[in-house]
C-alpha cells in the first residue's frame, strides 16, 4: 500500500508542476501583446488541429513503449513550446509554440490516467480511481486558478520572463516523473538482439495491432463512444467560454486588479463540481448529463449578460458542470477499457474533444469579437 501511495503522490505532484504556471492566462497575455481575439481563436484552432493529428498516436506509443516514458516526452515538448514562445515575435511563432504545447498535452492526456488506473488495479484498489480522478481535477482547477490569478503579475514582468519560469518547472517535473514505476505489459522488442530493421518491423506491427484492437473495442462498445462525445461537447463549451472570458471580462468593466480573482473564482467551480459528483453515486449517467448540459446552457446565457459579476458566475457554473461530468465519465470509461489499450482509448476520447474544439474555436473567436 505504501508503494501505491507514493506512486499516486508523485502523479499528483507532477500534475501540480504541469499546471501551475505564470502563463495560465495565455489568452490575456496574447491580447496584451496586441493579438486580436480572431488571431487568438486561430491559435487555439492550431492547438486542436495538432491534437487531432498526434492524440491517438501518442496514446498508442504510451501503450507500446510505456506511459512513464511518454509523460517525460510530454514535459520535454512543453519545455520546447515555452522556449519558442519566449522568442516569438509574430503569429507564426506563437502558433508553433501552441502546437508544441498541444503535443505535450497529447502525450500526457492518456498516459497519466492509464498509469494511475493500472497501478491501482495491481493492488486491487480500482474503486479508488473515481476519487483519484476527482483529486486530479481539483489539482488542475486549483493550479489553473492560481495561474490565471497571476495574470497581472505575468503582464507586469513580461511574457518572456513568465515563460522562462515555466521552463524551470518542466525540468523539475521531469525529475519527479523519473521516480515513477510502471509494470510493463508491452515490450518494444529491442531487447531481443535482432537487427534494427527487424526491430522496427516488430515495433510497427505492435503499434498497428494496438490501434486496431482499440478500434475493434470501440466498434463493439457504442456506449463508450457516446459517453466520449457527450463529455467532450460539454468540456469544449466550458473550455472556450473560460478562455475568452479572460479577454471579455476587462471589456465588460472588470477592474484589472480584480481579473485574476475573477478567473480564480471561475476555476473554483470545477473543484466544487469534482467534489459534488462524489456524493451522487446513485445518480444515473443520463441524469448527470442532462443536469450538467442544462446548466452549461444557463452558464452561457449568464456569460453573455454584459455584467462582469454575472459573467463570472456563468463561468463558475460551466466549470462546475464540466468537471462533475468529467469525473463520472472517466470512471465509467476506465472500468470498461482493457489495460493493454487503456492509453490509446483515453487518447481517442481526447481526439473527439479536439474535433469538437477545432470546429468551435474559430466560430467562438468570431462570436466573442462581435458580441
Amino acid at each position: 500500500m505504501q508503494k501505491i501511495k507514493k506512486q499516486l503522490s508523485r502523479l499528483y505532484l507532477s500534475s501540480v508542476l504541469g499546471n501551475l504556471s505564470l502563463t495560465g492566462a495565455w489568452v490575456a497575455i496574447l491580447a496584451a501583446r496586441g493579438y486580436s481575439l480572431v488571431e487568438i481563436g486561430f491559435a487555439e484552432t492550431i492547438f486542436h488541429i495538432t491534437s487531432l493529428i498526434f492524440e491517438i498516436p501518442s496514446g498508442v506509443l504510451a501503450d507500446v513503449f510505456g506511459r512513464k516514458r511518454m509523460l517525460i516526452v510530454s514535459s520535454v515538448m512543453r519545455m520546447i513550446g515555452n522556449v519558442i514562445m519566449i522568442f516569438s515575435g509574430n503569429l507564426f511563432m506563437v502558433c508553433m509554440s501552441i502546437a508544441f504545447q498541444a503535443v505535450s498535452y497529447n502525450f500526457a492526456s492518456g498516459s497519466g490516467d492509464a498509469l494511475a488506473y493500472d497501478s491501482l488495479k495491481e493492488v486491487g484498489r480500482e474503486e479508488y480511481y473515481e476519487k483519484y480522478a476527482s483529486n486530479q481535477l481539483v489539482i488542475y482547477r486549483l493550479c489553473s486558478g492560481i495561474s490565471t490569478m497571476c495574470a497581472g503579475f505575468a503582464l507586469l514582468i513580461g511574457y518572456r520572463l513568465a515563460y522562462s519560469t515555466d521552463v524551470l518547472m518542466c525540468a523539475v517535473q521531469i525529475g519527479v516523473l523519473l521516480s515513477l514505476y510502471e509494470e510493463r505489459r508491452c515490450h518494444s522488442g529491442a531487447e531481443s538482439g535482432r537487427d534494427a530493421q527487424k526491430v522496427s518491423a516488430v515495433l510497427g506491427w505492435k503499434l498497428v495491432t494496438c490501434f486496431m484492437t482499440s478500434l475493434s473495442f470501440l466498434k463493439s462498445a457504442k456506449r463508450a463512444v457516446l459517453l466520449m462525445f457527450c463529455n467532450s461537447f460539454v468540456g469544449a463549451v466550458d473550455t472556450l467560454l473560460l478562455f475568452f472570458l479572460q479577454a471579455k471580462l476587462p471589456e465588460a468593466g472588470m477592474p484589472s486588479w480584480a481579473l485574476g480573482f475573477g478567473l480564480f473564482f471561475m476555476e473554483m467551480g470545477g473543484i466544487a463540481g469534482a467534489r459534488a459528483i462524489l456524493c451522487c453515486e446513485r445518480l444515473r449517467y443520463r441524469s448527470v448529463f442532462a443536469i450538467t448540459a442544462f446548466f452549461v446552457v444557463v452558464g452561457v446565457l449568464l456569460e453573455h449578460s454584459g455584467m462582469y459579476i454575472v459573467m463570472a458566475l456563468g463561468g463558475f457554473i460551466t466549470a462546475f458542470c464540466d468537471d462533475a461530468l468529467q469525473v463520472r465519465t472517466n470512471t465509467i470509461l476506465q472500468e470498461s477499457f482493457p489495460s493493454e489499450q487503456r492509453a490509446t482509448l483515453i487518447s481517442i476520447e481526447s481526439f473527439t474533444f479536439s474535433i469538437i474544439m477545432m470546429v468551435l474555436s474559430p466560430l467562438a473567436g468570431i462570436l466573442f469579437s462581435c458580441w
